[in-house]
């Protein structure tokens, strides 16, 4: 039997408070990791932004728990599947995160890196199991299931330039740059289409696909299920259609689905499917990608770069925060910050 979401009515207090609440922490840990930025120290860069992200969520008035973390706790010390989160004293919250979603690339001194956390009531954010998932995503004001997996993508990009009223070769396809999609960046080049290919971070890609400004038209390929969650997460507070499937290629990757109430290892989750209900999405830069700027250090503080997102209101807040400290960011002595609607 699938896995059933049922969820609270938390609109009051999933409000204003809690979405500046989540961003903040989000902040932290990219403030952390931004010192670390090209050390070429994956593991210190991992510690770092975890202990940031724990601390910083420790301070939330909330009994949260973590059901997608770094990792399960028989391999990671912090941050970790099954994890409690929060001071106590709030409503009980489901946490999905990603400390630092491109580790290797920050560790190089790469582009598009981000720190992600993602919010909703208890059972409504969809337990997965770290396997692969097939993606794929557009922005909003579109037909429903304009784009499909079960379609192959020249029809994908004929109907979406239907729906857009451009050419196929307008069209901008973003997809992660690995050998595993040799092929169908082939097909995608044969349809027309361009193609933007990022190192890592499919949650920034599909997050890119929804904001005119970032010039991404639709995410393509296979990245990580549980960063199918978070993506879905900021999906179901700004709008925009997403299609995820499992792929199962192990008798021990459906082992784990089966252990999550996952019965139909070929079924394709929607957005609704993967987050539901009240949720609050964060993310802040730590270098500069297609969707955030990173995080700028100068003498004596740092400016950060992030994104809130609500799903009550459906607003998407863009938010500037100036940071000054004896210890250069984490340490904050005093903060100003400029958020605003995008237009």
């Amino acid at each position: 039997m699938d896995q059933v979401l049922v969820v609270n009515d938390l609109a009051e207090f999933m409000g204003r408070n809690l979405a500046l609440e989540a961003v903040r922490v989000t902040e932290a840990t990219a403030l952390a990791a931004s010192r670390l930025v090209g050390c070429g120290d994956e593991r210190e860069l991992e510690q770092a932004a975890t202990r940031a992200m724990f601390t910083a969520l420790n301070g939330l008035q909330i009994e949260g728990s973590i059901i997608l973390g770094e990792g399960p706790r028989e391999e990671v010390p912090t941050l970790y599947n099954g994890q409690d989160v929060g001071e106590g004293g709030g409503p009980a919250i489901d946490v999905a995160l990603d400390a630092i979603e491109g580790t290797t690339i920050c560790a190089k001194g790469g582009s598009n890196v981000i720190s992600v956390l993602a919010m909703a009531g208890k059972g409504g954010l969809l337990h997965v199991p770290p396997v692969y998932m097939e993606k794929i995503a557009v922005g909003p004001g579109l037909p429903e299931d304009v784009v499909s997996l079960d379609a192959c993508p020249a029809e994908n990009l004929k109907n979406l330039a239907l729906a857009k009223g451009v050419a196929v070769s307008d069209l901008l396809i973003c997809m992660l740059d690995r050998p595993r999609h040799d092929e169908l960046m082939n097909r995608v080049r044969e349809a027309g289409a361009r193609i933007m290919l990022i190192g890592d971070g499919d949650v920034s890609g599909v997050v890119a696909a929804t904001q005119p400004l970032s010039g991404v038209d639709m995410y393509l390929g296979t990245g990580g299920a549980p960063e199918g969650v978070l993506a879905a997460a900021a999906l179901a507070c700004v709008g925009g259609q997403m299609q995820g499937r499992l792929l199962l290629r192990s008798e021990s990757d459906k082992q784990a689905a089966h252990a999550l109430g996952i019965s139909d290892f070929r079924r394709i989750y929607r957005v609704r499917d993967l987050a539901l209900g009240e949720v609050v999405f964060a993310a802040t830069g730590v270098t500069d990608g297609p969707l955030l700027r990173g995080v700028r250090r100068h003498r004596g503080g740092a400016v950060s770069h992030s994104l809130v997102m609500r799903s009550h209101t459906g607003t998407l807040r863009y938010v500037e925060a100036h940071h000054t400290s004896q210890k250069a960011g984490l340490d904050r002595l005093g903060r100003s910050e400029q958020a605003g609607r995008p237009e």
